[in-house]
């Protein structure tokens, strides 16, 4: 299967701002995520349910793009996780600095 390059739109809200993530998440996003964290303020959401794939270099993107947000107090949450990668999110601990929705309707419901 071709490699979907990773895109993504943002869309502001009153309380948080949606990433809605496209594509293949892997070492060829680092652009993309620096992009994301240059246009993000305040609390974040994640959308990853057009995301297809994420690699070990993916993983490390979205640990870099905490680790910045974190370091200015942006609170960040995800949303559209298949069960596949929500589990590597728990393995990998991802999920013990974001909180994960199974929606985006969860996801805003509690960041109001």
């Amino acid at each position: 299967m071709p490699n979907q390059p990773l895109g993504y739109t943002i869309e502001e809200g009153d309380d948080s701002m949606v990433v809605r993530l496209t594509g293949d998440i892997d070492g060829s996003g680092a652009a993309v995520f620096r992009e994301i964290t240059e246009a993000t303020q305040g609390p974040v959401i994640l959308d990853f349910t057009a995301v297809g794939f994420i690699n070990s270099s993916g993983i490390a993107l979205i640990v870099g793009f905490l680790a910045a947000t974190r370091a200015v107090h942006q609170p960040v949450s995800a949303c559209g996780l298949t069960s596949h990668y929500r589990h590597i999110f728990e393995i990998t601990r991802l999920s013990d600095f974001m909180d994960i929705y199974d929606d985006e309707t969860a996801a805003l419901a509690v960041s109001r």
